[in-house]
């Protein structure tokens, strides 16, 4: 997620370490409390222990892999000490191969415990990404008003990949180098605890200045990240809008902009480059000189120092081994520290992936949901119907009471923001009036289970959606058992049928994202083709002809009308052909309904609709 601020406030120029540094505080600083709590990890659990086997397999091979390192470094113990015991060729030779099994279990367990962490990541991540979505379809508009779309996207990507890399990777890594710096320590002290309180003393002067400059990487990796982020949001705005950039001559303005994204992104990924080079030579330096420090004081327990009984304090084979221990458990802290700040981050990506599925719809079928009536009839009703949208303080509806019979059209005008579309939303039950009922053929909707409701109802809005897919699957997804007949009548019913058998693939061919190979009025023709596949008894249109030009209308209007035969029919519109086809038009205003009737009646009677229609229609409205 992108730092808060527009990035052309930024000077231009090559930015300085210190003001990267001061960023990358202010882009830290949000991210440091959450990312102390690691309890959303275990919160994975479940999605963990729903793969048994894979989970039982990559512990199993941790340990393994874990045990057959240490087990090397006490073969490499026996062979120095009694090598030189050895009688024979062939005993020498029966040592090593016993140091060959047990690098041979390490490099087999090593890698199937990375085969099956991985395999266990990714199946963690693909289930809890099917949850989210899953769980996100459900979502009530209200919550899609407060997170915007580019937001839950990352969190199905970005933080998925985190999560992804945490499960997969980052935490059995730490889990087994934790286990060999236990195994290592325990084992030093077997043989010397002298020599291991010595390591004790050596591992954390070595590390803290390590730490620290991990710290510091770790906050410039992160402005790094938020600066590629703003980079590929510049870039994806251009390709959105390309035609309206190459209109306005824009390119240029364009590119630039681009451009200083771009050049602070790698002065971020340059500083981090810089401090991850200082922290790899600091790193060799600091346990070189530890590792020195331990080979004197081992150097000298077996050559020099001797015991009461003149014997060395320490065999050659003990120093081996406490010198492999030695670099093992250095080893162990090093990629311990390193992980501790991956482990950090993706516990903060999983508390985001996991706060989705904490949010609960507000629109959700009851406990025990009342069945609607079979046959529908198509009755709706609203009564005082009082409703304002989430944070906000007017009310969209007022006193809103209107009835529909079964098989009535009724088209609903007035001026923008009377409240037409919302009449529509609380239909469709995607919000839940504050006061008053709102029913369909008797049964409130807050009885009712949502699915049932709108499985009752067709929509085609004005901003018509369609997919990536095909033509045909587009109007499909209006109804899951749609046959190919099925979708063929209703795009012949919409008119489109003509178009779509002359694309080159005919009802086959893919439309491209968000159908933009198509016209606006073809778009429009397939949505309504979509609508009227389901045989819905309500058919709700808002503007649904309002892309298309005078012959395309004249056409979808007749269809329109043949498919409005029997059902009941909402219609929010300004183009005067379909008020005029309506049974009743009713007159919004301010939320409420102030006049009703028909055409020639209203405009008789020199209100608020015949205001409007010689303001819409001009002469035609005469």
């Amino acid at each position: 997620m992108s730092e808060p601020g527009p990035i052309e406030a930024r000077p231009a120029g090559r930015p300085s370490l210190g003001g990267l540094m001061k960023d990358a505080y202010k882009a830290d600083a949000w991210r440091r409390e959450r990312q102390r709590d690691l309890r959303p990890l275990t919160r994975l659990t479940p999605f963990v222990l729903a793969h048994g086997w894979d989970a039982f397999l990559s512990a199993f091979f941790v340990l393994l892999s874990t045990a057959a390192l240490l087990a090397l470094t006490w073969g490499l113990k026996s062979v120095v000490d009694h090598g030189v015991a050895l009688k024979t060729q062939s005993e020498l030779m029966v040592a090593f191969l016993k140091l060959t099994g047990v690098a041979f279990v390490l490099a087999l367990s090593t890698g199937l415990r990375i085969f099956f962490t991985l395999k266990l990541g990714e199946r963690v991540v693909a289930d809890l990404r099917k949850r989210v979505f899953r769980h996100v379809l459900t979502l009530d508009q209200s919550h899609f008003m407060r997170l915007r779309t580019g937001e839950m996207l990352s969190r199905l990507t970005t933080d998925m990949t985190m999560v992804e890399r945490a499960v997969g990777n980052v935490v059995p890594v730490a889990i087994r180098n934790l286990l060999t710096l236990l195994g290592a320590m325990v084992s030093m002290v077997v043989i010397s605890p002298a020599f291991t309180g010595l390591v004790l003393v050596l591992i954390p002067v070595l590390m803290t200045p390590l730490g620290l400059l991990g710290r510091r990487m770790q906050r410039l990796s992160i402005l790094a990240q938020d600066r590629f982020a703003q980079a590929i949001g510049i870039a994806g705005e251009g390709m959105e809008a390309i035609e309206t950039v190459q209109a306005f001559g824009q390119e240029a303005p364009m590119s630039a902009r681009f451009d200083h994204s771009v050049e602070t992104a790698f002065a971020a990924s340059r500083a981090q480059l810089r401090a991850r080079g200082a922290m790899s030579g600091l790193m060799i330096s600091l346990i070189a000189a530890g590792m020195l420090i331990l080979l004197f004081q081992a150097a000298m327990a077996v050559f020099i120092q001797r015991n009461a009984h003149g014997q060395p304090l320490m065999s050659a084979g003990a120093l081996a081994m406490l010198l492999a221990l030695a670099m093992v458990a250095a080893s162990a802290v090093r990629d311990l520290a390193e992980v501790w700040g991956e482990i950090q981050k993706a516990s903060g990506a999983a508390a985001r992936a996991l706060d989705i599925l904490n949010l609960k719809p507000a629109i959700a079928a009851p406990a025990n949901p009342r069945p609607l009536p079979v046959p529908a009839r198509g009755a709706v009703a609203f009564s005082h119907v009082r409703f304002a949208y989430p944070g906000r303080a007017e009310s969209a509806l007022n006193d809103f009471t209107l009835e529909v019979r079964p098989g009535e059209r009724v088209a609903l005008v007035g001026p923008s923001g009377a409240g037409k579309s919302t009449v529509l939303r609380l239909l469709l039950r995607f919000y839940d009036p504050d006061s008053g009922t709102v029913s369909i053929d008797g049964v409130d909707l807050r009885d009712a289970d949502p699915r049932e409701v709108r499985a009752r109802m067709a929509l085609v809005a004005q901003d018509t959606p369609l997919f990536s897919g095909s033509a045909s699957e587009n109007i499909a997804f209006g109804r899951a058992d749609a046959s190919a007949q099925d979708v063929r009548d209703a795009a012949l019913a919409a008119q489109a049928e003509g178009f779509l058998s002359a694309l080159p693939q005919g009802f086959d061919t893919l439309v491209g994202e968000r159908a933009k190979t198509l016209s606006g009025g073809q778009r429009q023709r397939l949505a309504i083709a979509r609508a009227l596949v389901r045989h819905s008894p309500i058919l709700l249109l808002d503007e649904a002809t309002s892309a298309l030009d005078a012959e395309n209308e004249r056409l979808v209007q007749k269809a329109l009308l043949e498919a409005m035969e029997g059902r009941t029919t909402l219609v929010i519109a300004h183009r005067l052909a379909t008020v005029l086809e309506a049974d009743r038009i009713v007159v919004m205003e301010d939320g409420r309904v102030v006049e009703e009737g028909r055409h020639a009646d209203l405009l008789a009677r020199g209100g608020l609709y015949a205001h409007l229609a010689k303001l819409q229609f001009g002469e035609e409205a005469a």
